[in-house]
């Protein structure tokens, strides 16, 4: 694998007003995430860590600070050209798996390809791949209520993929599922990065999905700092 940057920060500042008070959740972060590795980012409950996730997403944006894809900051983009960044470059993995309820498994992989201008036909070829990928292929005309909270996260893993991207980020992927399904999702994540060489960058606090991971980063204090050895 190579060690190529593909993600850089440079003092991330993120702050919340409350009626009351001034919240700094995130203090002048930088850090650098590494292409084709598992990055896990782990912390307390409220460090911060769910924040920082949606600004390395592009979900949201910095009070102040810089995000380097490729060389290019993501936040000199207006959000047309941000969502535009988002559809081709990340995909996302949430706790809770946002499936869309009417369709199949299939078809929730399908949508997102269509959106960015993939025709019916070709989005529903790469949808049954991934859909394979992910093991499920004997469910995927099974709409979300007819699948168990495992196999509906797979099928979200399966979705996050739908377009390629450089880059998959997760917030408590696992946290939803109990140990049998977590392992599940686990090995998947690995296998993903071995067989595609893809980049995950991960909220969790999920132990054995730290075991597994390449790089370890830990929020505190606003604070990020990655862990050595």
């Amino acid at each position: 694998m190579s060690n190529s940057i593909i993600l850089h920060t440079e003092n991330l500042i993120k702050t919340y007003q409350s009626t009351k008070n001034k919240l700094e959740v995130l203090k002048s972060i930088s850090m650098d995430i590494t292409e084709k590795k598992i990055s896990v980012i782990i912390g307390a409950s409220g460090a911060g860590k769910s924040t920082l996730l949606h600004l390395l997403g592009g979900l949201d944006r910095p009070d102040s600070g810089k995000i380097f894809f490729n060389n290019e900051n993501i936040f000199d983009h207006n959000d047309d050209k941000l969502a535009n960044f988002r559809n081709k470059n990340v995909g996302f993995v949430f706790q809770f798996h946002h499936l869309l309820p009417e369709f199949t498994a299939l078809e929730n992989v399908a949508i997102p390809q269509m959106i960015s201008g993939k025709s019916f036909r070709v989005a529903v070829k790469r949808s049954k791949e991934l859909i394979e990928s992910v093991g499920l292929s004997n469910r995927a005309n099974h709409k979300p209520a007819e699948l168990s909270g495992g196999e509906q996260q797979r099928v979200a893993v399966a979705r996050a993929l739908a377009n390629d991207p450089a880059i998959i980020f997760a917030d408590e992927p696992t946290g939803n599922l109990d140990s049998a399904n977590s392992e599940i999702i686990n090995q998947i994540i690995v296998s993903l990065r071995d067989r595609l060489n893809k980049t995950f960058i991960i909220v969790t606090h999920n132990s054995e999905l730290v075991k597994l991971a390449d790089e370890v980063f830990e929020m505190k204090d606003g604070k990020c700092e990655k862990r050595s050895g």
